[in-house]
């Protein structure tokens, strides 16, 4: 089975219905189907051969999408980058990858051997020659590069398959989002760079129709999903909390059976306060970069289990391992690691990265967690980001999702500076609703963590720094506060609490 297949069949079996909107454009299945041909062909014919990567830099659009999608047909392999990243990011990419061809939307500073700007793509996708283009390859074939977050170092090329695609897209039907279908309207608000666009292969195959936002606003969310009477869509935990602090939110006709979510993590008062709102139909899915959005699944039903990022995904085998690298039995802190067909199959170029993060077959996954009894996974934290104050281990996410639940919260991150006294000194950073009192929001701090958890100092910030993927980025908000420290000439001595 290849990707271009399903496109096709999507074409045969739904013909005129509605495959994509963005604005005031709609493409039907058929027309989806012809113009990913077209493309497919332009690109062959400027001299690109199978296994050849494409890096694609577009906004979301119907564009967007067509191009995904053509390059797959066309035997190409797509490098998927986020428009919100740097030049100097996009640049790094590109040459690591190898990249022949470069697509993009008028990127001043970005080049390869094959250049395709926003006019040049909109003549090729007119113009390509209009006849089937398949290109068959293995299964176990590269289909697309993504990138690691890069929060700890130069982000990581991960190779994935087109089985693994497969694979991400049955887990999807199965137990993410089982009851898409025909008539059906999912709204894409995040990025399709990232997360929201694994939901457009569960969309066409089912015949749903797929409604694209270009940029996220949480006003223009609400009144497209209630002019659409969208269905599904899928949210990052931030997107979510954006949402509910919308006026008129309580009165909006929303017509939601279910949201998915996922990307980072989420506070307990958050997922409350949504469920509250839009009912049970709420879905996480927990994954990374290696294992892209499929480790476990929280149901809808299973949100009682507080905390927990949910069970494994039907094709997914997942346990906690201990710092030998053996199993850990129900309750024990331990790695979480995973294997099966929709991992990764290496990092890009890095051989021996490869064979550390498979360690004995199983892809370490660099979080720390727990299971119950019942086989519900929890996230405690990154490995990476674990805090010693005083001598006790402090997690990072433990102290946000207390500091989450004060309202008017949106965002938080803590982290740990370096302390003469504590080793590291606990700071917390946020930013929300407009008049976020630090003073207050430190006082609950104090009322509601335990000593060796409560932050040093609390600073409210517009907003928070974000990857791409609208993860936010401990590391360069240390540094910032790092930075200005030292140029404030303060030493991080004994601090004042």
């Amino acid at each position: 089975m290849q990707i271009g297949s399903l496109i096709n069949r999507a074409a045969r079996f739904y013909r005129a219905a509605p495959c994509v909107t963005e604005g005031g454009r709609t493409l039907s299945f058929s027309e989806f189907d012809r113009v990913t041909d077209r493309l497919a062909n332009a690109l062959r014919d400027c001299g690109l051969e199978s296994g050849d990567r494409v890096s694609v830099i577009l906004p979301n659009s119907i564009e967007c999408l067509v191009a995904y999608y053509a390059i797959a047909k066309a035997g190409l392999v797509r490098v998927q980058l986020n428009t919100r990243e740097t030049i100097e990011n996009h640049r790094y990419k590109i040459e690591d990858s190898g990249s022949r061809c470069v697509i993009h939307a008028n990127i001043d500073g970005v080049q390869a051997d094959v250049d395709i700007a926003w006019d040049e793509l909109q003549a090729m996708m007119a113009r390509g020659r209009n006849e089937p283009c398949a290109v068959d390859r293995k299964l176990d074939d590269p289909l697309r590069l993504g990138y690691t977050g890069g929060t700890t170092g130069k982000p990581k090329a991960v190779t994935l398959t087109i089985r693994g695609e497969l694979t991400e897209l049955s887990a999807f039907l199965v137990d993410l989002v089982p009851e898409i279908q025909r008539g059906d309207t999912f709204l894409h608000a995040a990025p399709i760079a990232h997360a929201s666009g694994a939901f457009f292969l569960p969309c066409l195959v089912r015949g749903a129709h797929s409604t694209i936002m270009p940029k996220f606003d949480a006003a223009e969310f609400v009144d497209l999903a209630e002019r659409t009477k969208a269905s599904l869509t899928f949210l990052v935990p931030t997107m979510l909390a954006m949402v509910l602090e919308e006026d008129g939110i309580d009165h909006a006709n929303l017509l939601f059976k279910r949201i998915a979510y996922g990307a980072a993590s989420i506070s307990p008062n958050l997922i409350e306060r949504a469920q509250k709102r839009f009912g049970r139909i709420f879905a996480q899915c927990y994954g990374q970069a290696e294992s892209p959005m499929v480790i476990t699944c929280l149901k809808p039903e299973d949100h009682d289990r507080i905390g927990s990022c949910g069970r494994p995904f039907i094709v997914a085998e997942v346990a906690i391992f201990g710092d030998d690298d053996k199993p850990l039995p129900p309750g024990q802190r331990g790695e979480i690691v995973c294997r099966g067909p929709q991992t990764m199959a290496y990092y890009w170029n890095r051989p021996e990265q490869t064979a550390e993060v498979f360690r004995g077959g199983w892809l370490h996954t660099g979080d720390i967690g727990h299971m119950d009894e019942d086989g519900f996974f929890y996230i405690v934290d990154r490995k990476n980001d674990l805090l010693i104050s005083g001598g006790f281990n402090v997690y990072p996410r433990e102290v946000e999702d207390v500091l989450l639940a004060y309202p008017g919260v949106v965002d938080v991150a803590v982290v740990g500076l370096p302390d003469e006294l504590w080793g590291d000194r606990v700071v917390a950073v946020a930013s929300g609703r407009a008049g976020l009192d630090a003073a207050a929001l430190l006082e609950y701090a104090r009322e509601n963590l335990a000593t060796y958890k409560r932050p040093k100092s609390i600073e409210i910030w517009p907003e928070l720094p974000k990857s791409g993927a609208n993860k936010i980025l401990r590391r360069v908000v240390r540094d910032r506060i790092l930075e200005r420290e030292i140029s404030q000439g303060m030493k991080s001595g004994r601090p004042k609490s």
